[in-house]
């Protein structure tokens, strides 16, 4: 038998794992929100003053469903160790299950006879359906169900149009959201008064840490709350050539690792509160306007996650609802020299082969391989959706599925169909030297500067000398992006251009 003390200082006691004293436990559930700091619903729970239950749940359905990914199982893995060890440090151990959450959710929450069920807020139409669910059989046993904010800056409900809807239109929603005042930073709890009587399915775990990723591991960053932290407090003090305060200037550069901030993963998992990010950008800077473009990113991950929560139904079909019935003529073959980087456009091919090999992608480098499958090859955007998120580490259901239909122009604040991203100006442009090309397509190592974004023309004296012949050592181009792009302006003008309102 151990003793504790409850709310206001009352006694309770655990025997087996029926609580008998005043202080039910509640049961913090981890989803995407792994870390202990600046995480509001455990910290609510802590402060409670009752035992609290860490409750983990793997769900098959999101690891082998319609968006698997290896790389993401992978890193989710030790992103769970990571956390384990956290919560066994401040004293509270950290318990896994297998199975459907509502199924698993109810049934602990009844085994520890559970005051509370506390979850971090989930916007996705999956989640919010589960979430529900889950809600529903609590209610019928008696068990709270408590959703705090921890996994966006603003809520959906809190940027809204004067006309109380929701904007369409980032620039505008920006606006709002910059006026907004943001939440103060929460600490990670010292102790955590635990409820350590239930057994964690170790089994399930080490299948999950036995998953292999597609990436090549050695590219892999390291997973868990400590390495992301380490990740933003050396983005936050990098200069003077690197960093928030001239993100701006950096961000294109495909050839430079450190670019970018490279903290995307970790707010996908929630290793790092998007809150903490903004505040720690905002406290090393001062009030300038410095890192405004890159914290106008974290707007961007609240506009696309906003998005889906006010019109589910764009998660399976655009958000312009004249392009629903849109037919893709691009072929599967077209498709899948893209997905292996042998489209024989450079720019293409070397961010395809990166993602393959690294489970990541620049930003400016997403954009080009979206526009080239949806505009040049005239392929379907859910294609190009579904590969990101088989391979992007921090493959994001909400902002993948907004840049997929930004870049078809299908979606909201979509750029405009007639936009149609050129793959020779765009390497020339953010890989002016063609490093990042020749690092990830070792077949052009030897081509000349002035040539390696378009390898196609060359002379045969020139590709004798670089060792490079086109079409049989690097493919001639799959399709002629001039004449691409009438088709596609012909594919989209015919559906007329319509007009997205604020």
């Amino acid at each position: 038998m151990v003793g504790g003390r409850g709310r206001g200082g009352r006694p309770w006691i655990r025997r087996g794992a029926r609580l008998t004293g005043a202080a039910a436990p509640t049961i913090v559930w981890f989803r995407r929100d792994l870390r202990i700091h600046d995480h509001p619903a455990l910290l609510d729970s802590v402060r409670s003053g009752a035992p609290v239950v860490a409750l983990f749940v793997i769900d098959p359905r999101l690891l082998t469903g319609r968006f698997e990914s290896p790389n993401r199982s992978w890193f989710l893995a030790r992103s769970l160790d990571a956390l384990s060890r956290q919560l066994a440090a401040c004293g509270s151990p950290l318990v896994i299950r297998r199975g459907d959450p509502t199924m698993i959710v109810p049934a602990v929450a009844r085994e520890v006879g559970a005051e509370a069920v506390a979850v971090s807020r989930d916007y996705t139409p999956f989640g919010r359906a589960r979430d529900r669910s889950v809600a529903g059989a609590l209610e019928g046993a008696g068990i709270a169900f408590r959703q705090r904010r921890g996994v966006l800056i603003h809520e959906p409900e809190d940027v809204l149009t004067g006309q109380r809807g929701a904007f369409r239109v980032f620039s505008p929603f920006h606006r709002a959201w910059e006026r907004l005042p943001i939440r103060d930073v929460l600490p990670a709890p010292e102790t955590i008064a635990s409820w350590d009587d239930l057994h964690s399915d170790v089994h399930a775990l080490d299948e999950l840490r036995a998953v292999q990723p597609t990436a090549d591991s050695e590219h892999l960053l390291e997973a868990g709350a400590p390495a992301a932290r380490e990740r933003l407090a050396r983005w936050i003090e990098a200069g003077p050539e690197h960093g928030p305060a001239i993100y701006a200037s950096t961000r294109d550069r495909l050839a430079d690792p450190h670019a970018t901030s490279r903290l995307s993963q970790d707010l996908r998992f929630g290793l790092l509160s998007p809150v903490e990010v903004a505040e720690a950008v905002r406290t090393h800077h001062g009030d300038t306007d410095r890192p405004r473009r890159f914290l106008s990113e974290l707007a961007w991950r609240d506009f696309y996650a906003h998005g889906l929560w006010h019109e589910p139904r764009i998660a399976r079909e655009p958000f312009m609802a004249r392009y629903a019935g849109l037919r893709w003529p691009g072929t599967d073959a077209d498709a899948e020299g893209w997905r292996e980087g042998r489209t024989g456009y450079p720019i293409v091919d070397a961010a395809m082969r990166q993602l393959a090999a690294t489970g990541f992608m620049p930003n400016r480098a997403r954009m080009i391989v979206a526009s080239f499958l949806v505009k040049d090859l005239l392929v379907d955007w859910r294609v190009g959706e579904a590969h990101f998120m088989r391979h992007l580490v921090d493959g994001d259901p909400a902002s993948n599925l907004g840049g997929w239909q930004w870049a078809a122009s299908v979606g909201t604040d979509a750029q405009p169909y007639f936009r149609v991203f050129n793959p020779v100006t765009q390497g020339e442009r953010f890989d002016p030297d063609g490093e990042y090309v020749r690092h990830w397509v070792r077949e052009l190592g030897r081509v000349p500067d002035a040539r390696v974004h378009a390898p196609w023309t060359m002379t045969e004296a020139e590709q004798q000398t670089a060792g490079c012949r086109i079409g049989v050592d690097y493919p001639a181009p799959i399709v002629d992006h001039a004449k691409a792009r009438l088709r596609a302006l012909d594919l989209f003008g015919a559906v007329g251009p319509g007009r997205v309102r604020a």
